[in-house]
């Protein structure tokens, strides 16, 4: 069965747009009008993806966000918000909904294309090279999804944390900077603030603390984050 990518918005001719961009991706693409209708279909589809069209005065895509992330059918879905240029305080507030991506209008194609292609290829490459799982305090990650277990309790992340959890993982107890997580986690060509990069962090570590994880991010002065283990600290 084809996935389902739900569209929120209220522009047809974007919403033809991206039908075919989708469709190029394998994903079957549905309209919602409005926040009713999102949040409807998704509980009725559980779809992959739902992509939200973000416009001043329009529909009030952060209170979506919230309902979608909370829906037990709809919280692993990956959230693409299209914002406006010098959005910047709309991406904070998204961000904090839950939103996974932000991708900035007029909408470029492989943006998006990129954003949909990251919950997959991580899964071809385990087909090559078999499964392949991090490990670090309590947590485990498998590279080939965008899943993390502690214990017997297993959380979903988004696209930027996923990146960022795996590097670090990768390399516990190293410091990275802010620059060296925006190059590890989001597209490049990309602008993206100082800002914008704690609040990711932020959402990542809310996440750690609440699972008893047994790793924290630590905030390290004038240079950047890194990645301890709090039971041995």
């Amino acid at each position: 069965m084809e996935p389902v990518a739900i569209i929120c918005s209220q522009d047809a001719e974007l919403y033809i747009i991206l039908e075919y961009i989708l469709g190029l991706e394998g994903y079957k693409a549905l309209l919602a009008g409005n926040v009713e209708d999102a949040v409807e279909r998704a509980r009725e589809i559980s779809p992959a993806v739902v992509i939200l069209d973000c416009r001043p005065g329009g529909l009030p895509i952060a209170t979506l966000c919230a309902q979608l992330k909370q829906e037990p059918t709809t919280r692993a879905a990956l959230l693409v918000a299209l914002i406006a240029p010098g959005a910047e305080d709309q991406h904070i507030e998204l961000l904090k909904a839950g939103v996974d991506d932000s991708l900035v209008r007029p909408l470029v194609p492989a943006k998006l294309l990129a954003s949909l292609r990251s919950k997959r290829t991580t899964g071809a490459r385990s087909n090559i090279h078999g499964h392949h799982v991090l490990g670090f305090g309590n947590i485990e990650l498998r590279p080939d999804s965008l899943r993390a277990r502690s214990g017997d309790r297993e959380f979903q992340l988004g696209a930027i944390e996923f990146r960022m959890l795996r590097h670090l993982l990768e390399n516990p107890r190293q410091v990275f900077s802010r620059q060296d997580l925006i190059a590890i986690a989001w597209p490049k060509n990309i602008h993206v603030d100082d800002r914008t990069v704690d609040v990711h962090v932020s959402r990542l570590r809310k996440s750690l603390h609440k699972l008893r994880t047994g790793i924290s991010i630590r905030t390290v002065r004038s240079a950047g984050y890194m990645l301890d283990d709090t039971d041995n600290s």
